[in-house]
């Protein structure tokens, strides 16, 4: 099964969260991240008045429930050890202790190859990720789409609109998966 670290600039938009972690409950992926990658995650959501702390401090518990797998503690000394960008080196870092295949970041340039090869690890762009798995599980990523719809309670969307939101920069910025899913869907 692939291993995938989950970069925290990626769990911070809702939308793009939700179908990242609604693709791994239905078995397509392992996630994993690092306490570091959630306090990151967390912290921004805080930050940038998204949720209150205790909301982010509830959506961590519900994370950490949902994917008790997904936690990786990485060994000290490691992150120092790692040669890509500074800021990120703790995600690689925890890509090497789960021994990822991928780390799924907006964050690209910060993971340049040459850090990357001598781990046998890539990066992708989540609008990448997601269309990977769409050619692999055609059918399962439609339904993952459709029963994503189908969670949100206080404003009900359905998976047209779910996919219109997944297309916006603002809001995941996933035009490539979209076009494949709406393909298929329709």
């Amino acid at each position: 099964m692939l291993s995938v670290v989950l970069d925290a600039c990626v769990l911070f938009p809702m939308y793009l969260r939700d179908t990242l972690l609604s693709t791994a409950e239905a078995g397509l992926y392992v996630p994993r991240w690092s306490q570091k990658i959630l306090d990151e995650a967390m912290g921004n959501l805080v930050l940038r008045g998204k949720i209150s702390a205790e909301k982010a401090q509830s959506l961590e518990e519900v994370i950490k429930a949902a994917f008790g797998e997904a936690m990786v503690e990485v060994p000290i000394g490691l992150e120092s050890a790692m040669t890509n960008h500074p800021k990120d080196r703790h995600v690689l870092a925890a890509a090497v202790t789960a021994r990822s295949d991928i780390i799924v970041t907006n964050n690209l340039t910060d993971f340049d190859t040459n850090a990357l090869t001598p781990w046998n690890i890539t990066a992708q762009s989540p609008d990448d990720f997601l269309s990977d798995l769409f050619d692999k599980y055609p059918e399962e990523m439609v339904q993952v789409i459709g029963k994503q719809s189908q969670k949100y309670r206080r404003q009900p969307l359905n998976a047209d609109e779910l996919l219109s939101l997944l297309s916006k920069t603002d809001g995941a910025n996933l035009p490539k998966f979209v076009a494949k899913i709406r393909s298929l869907a329709n």
